[in-house]
């Protein structure tokens, strides 16, 4: 049985979404970040980083949205529908696109929630926060004009890819930025989230 941590709305949403395609059995548990809990001593212990996702095996525990991602494709492949691509080239350019999310984008999106990481000062803090819809914006422009190849990330097939994409884009509202300003993308969101895996993800998620 696999054991997802994770927080609702937290980038933890794409390694959720993918147990629910995978047709693997899941348990999940809430980390409670508006209580901190990513700090606690229990949680410390399973990822000393403080940080979801954390996927826990019988081999042991796995972090890392992109590391968790790869691993429950793998691990799915005799289970259900694949979720990455089987030649060796488009796994990478799978894994490069998912690590652009990771490094880039979602970075991009933290300096507006999270300045403390990268600075002390108040100003610096803000100054980072004023940036965020210019830096979230030319992400998801090169997103659009160049890496989502259509109707997926990958072309025809569904990959693991797209859950990760998915989640981000949900998040370019609380950035002041409006999807619409990338038709690719939010056709993209919008048919993603009508799959039966993102609902069924959605309401465990609000249910915890």
């Amino acid at each position: 049985m696999l054991t997802l941590h994770l927080s609702p709305g937290a980038c933890s949403r794409a390694s959720h979404i993918v147990l629910a395609e995978s047709g693997l059995p899941y348990t999940l548990r809430r980390v409670d970040f508006a209580k901190e809990e990513q700090g606690s001593p229990a949680f410390l212990k399973v990822n000393p980083n403080g940080r979801v996702p954390v996927l826990e095996t019988e081999r042991g525990v796995l972090t890392e949205t992109v590391a968790i991602l790869a691993y429950l494709a793998q691990l799915a492949a005799d289970a259900g529908p694949a979720l990455a691509p089987a030649d060796p080239f488009d796994f990478a350019r799978m894994q490069a696109f998912n690590a652009y999310l990771a490094s880039t984008v979602h970075v991009a999106h933290a300096h507006g929630r999270r300045g403390y990481r990268w600075a002390d000062e108040a100003a610096s803090q803000a100054d980072m926060t004023a940036k965020v819809p210019a830096n979230m914006r030319a992400c998801f422009r090169l997103i659009e004009d160049e890496f989502l190849v259509g109707p997926h990330v990958m072309g025809e097939q569904y990959t693991v890819a797209d859950a990760y994409l998915f989640v981000l884009s949900g998040w370019l509202g609380s950035n002041k930025v409006a999807i619409s300003e990338f038709p690719r993308v939010a056709d993209h969101f919008a048919w993603i989230g009508e799959r039966p895996a993102v609902r069924r993800a959605l309401q465990e998620e609000a249910a915890l």
